[in-house]
């Protein structure tokens, strides 16, 4: 008898505790989709900036707030369908982690508010219609990359004393890729530089290149931002040793990679204010 007084004393006890603990769980976590082109490991220093920056918002992953994570890894086709199940799950806000998932994610939602964690040249793209009053369902930051993009050049042109051609890669279906070669192009008729321009579309396009820009007797590289080439830094910067070529990258995350110099917005510290 007083076995079974004890069982059902714990059984009360544990339903108690359970029904509490329910009661403490909030009844609706705001969830962020996360939308990226690259890979969580080419990502991992933005996203622990996003996340740095929820934090000091009060949001704490897991606990109050969820992170939905898709990841292209490098191949693009398959941003649609993952920007499709992200609206299925009906996130609260999607996070758009560079410029051509931008593009997807607009075609996706014109509901769901869109922050982009950067972007190149946003008005540029059709994505706002002004940095000050952007309009319709995205906002977020942008890296003004292509008007620092000459002054890349300019850079290259301080090490490189006698630079006469520089390699410029990059990828002409990457939003904002147009727009930097044409600040490169202005600069370069200043410099009395040639270009020759790679368009690296696809990762097996990236050996090619580097041969390519020896082939071409180039004397520095210059690399632009895009999903292929922040997706395979190092494989790059290890091209570019080899084939013992200065270059200039867009972040100090290819510095960091083993890089030569890079000059450009911190994507870390934007990711960190796209939690903002």
């Amino acid at each position: 008898m007083t076995k079974k007084i004890l069982v059902w004393l714990l059984v009360i006890f544990f339903v108690a505790n359970v029904s509490v603990a329910q009661a403490q769980q909030p009844a609706n976590i705001p969830r962020i989709g996360l939308l990226g082109g690259g890979s969580a490991a080419a990502n991992a220093g933005r996203i622990e900036a996003f996340r740095q920056g929820l934090r000091e918002l009060g949001y704490v992953e897991g606990k109050n707030i969820v992170i939905e994570y898709r990841w292209a890894e490098g191949k693009l086709d398959r941003l649609p369908a993952l920007a499709a199940e992200l609206v299925r799950l009906k996130v609260d806000i999607m996070v758009s982690a560079g410029p051509t998932v931008t593009r997807v994610a607009k075609e996706a939602t014109a509901t769901i508010p869109i922050v982009m964690g950067f972007d190149d040249d946003p008005v540029g793209s059709g994505f706002v219609a002004s940095l000050a009053r952007p309009g319709g369902n995205i906002t977020g930051l942008s890296a003004l990359s292509p008007e620092l993009s000459g002054k890349q050049l300019e850079l290259l042109k301080e090490i490189v004393p006698r630079l006469s051609r520089v390699a410029v890669l990059g990828s002409s279906t990457h939003p904002g890729t147009a727009q930097s070669l044409k600040e490169i192009e202005l600069a370069a008729r200043a410099f009395k530089v040639q270009l020759q321009y790679l368009d690296v579309l696809d990762p097996k396009d990236i050996e090619p290149a580097f041969g390519a820009a020896s082939k071409g007797r180039a004397d520095a590289v210059l690399v632009l931002t895009s999903v292929v080439t922040n997706s395979h830094r190092k494989q790059i910067v290890e091209l570019a040793v080899k084939n013992r070529l200065p270059a200039i990258y867009y972040t100090a995350e290819w510095v960091e990679a083993g890089g030569l110099m890079s000059y450009g917005a911190s994507f870390t510290d934007l990711f960190r204010r796209a939690a903002t």
